[in-house]
């Protein structure tokens, strides 16, 4: 599933292609709204919500997609529309055209409404008004289910919004907490927040997930994909297991078990 940073870049490039153009096509090949037509509206803005895409266009109305595990939007220059039944949405001006391929979610709703789709999410990681206190926030809305594994709970996009798989394993290594610790064990709540925002912020702009600094092939991760492989730290061998049914990753020596309460 695509994590905050590559739908923050989807939003970006939609943006630069739409905003300010009036749609000359309009396609939503979805059975719900497979007759509304947005041609003759100008798009005012393309925007991300965690991993929520919002794409407002003139006459207060918003188009809400989520690429879920398989989405992805195409930019090309206008032209035909290529014959493929994974279409789900082409949006298009004079000059560009957005095709949105195995789009998980596609909605057609009032921008005033717009709450009503994204409104439960948390804090967004790529919020461009971050801030200490928008972390000091989303680490209390994590602090409010103290028993909950944390691997478990970075995932919840009602806590926090835009951590997916990659950055929740490499997150936890870089801050030595074990998946399976309860959030309320974890030290410092407000510190692993601002490390969420600072690694999706500085991956925004780009393709891939570099959370090591190395851009090399093969070593972008510390720990995800990477099971059986030794640690880059201290050369333990790296573990893989499915946690609530995602899996992940941790290295059991530079992030160890939990004590047992009992």
């Amino acid at each position: 599933m695509p994590e905050g940073d590559v739908v923050w870049l989807t939003a970006r490039r939609l943006r630069e292609a739409l905003a300010g153009r009036t749609l000359t096509r309009s396609d939503f090949r979805v059975p719900r709204f497979a007759t509304a037509d947005l041609r003759g509206r100008t798009v005012l803005d393309a925007v991300s919500r965690g991993k929520h895409l919002l794409l407002r266009v003139e006459g207060g109305l918003t188009v809400h997609t989520h690429l879920l595990m398989e989405g992805r939007w195409q930019i090309r220059r206008s032209g035909p529309v290529p014959r493929d039944h994974r279409i789900r949405l082409v949006l298009a001006n004079a000059q560009w055209q957005a095709v949105g391929y195995s789009l998980g979610l596609v909605e057609l709703l009032r921008t005033a409404e717009e709450d009503e789709a994204v409104g439960h999410l948390g804090p967004d990681l790529l919020d461009p008004s971050w801030a200490a206190e928008m972390a000091a926030g989303a680490a209390a809305r994590l602090g409010e289910q103290p028993e909950r594994a944390v691997g478990e709970a970075l995932l919840d996009q009602t806590r926090l919004a835009g951590i997916g798989n990659v950055y929740k394993a490499e997150v936890l290594f870089l801050r030595g907490v074990n998946p399976w610790a309860r959030v309320g064990d974890v030290p410092d709540l407000p510190g692993l927040v601002e490390l969420s925002h600072r690694l999706l912020d500085a991956n925004k702009e780009r393709h891939g997930h570099i959370t090591t600094g190395d851009l090399g092939r093969g070593r972008e991760h510390w720990v995800y994909g990477r099971a059986g492989r030794p640690c880059r730290r201290c050369g333990t061998r790296i573990e893989r297991a499915e946690q609530k049914g995602r899996v992940t990753y941790w290295c059991p020596r530079c992030q160890p078990a939990p004590k047992s309460r009992g």
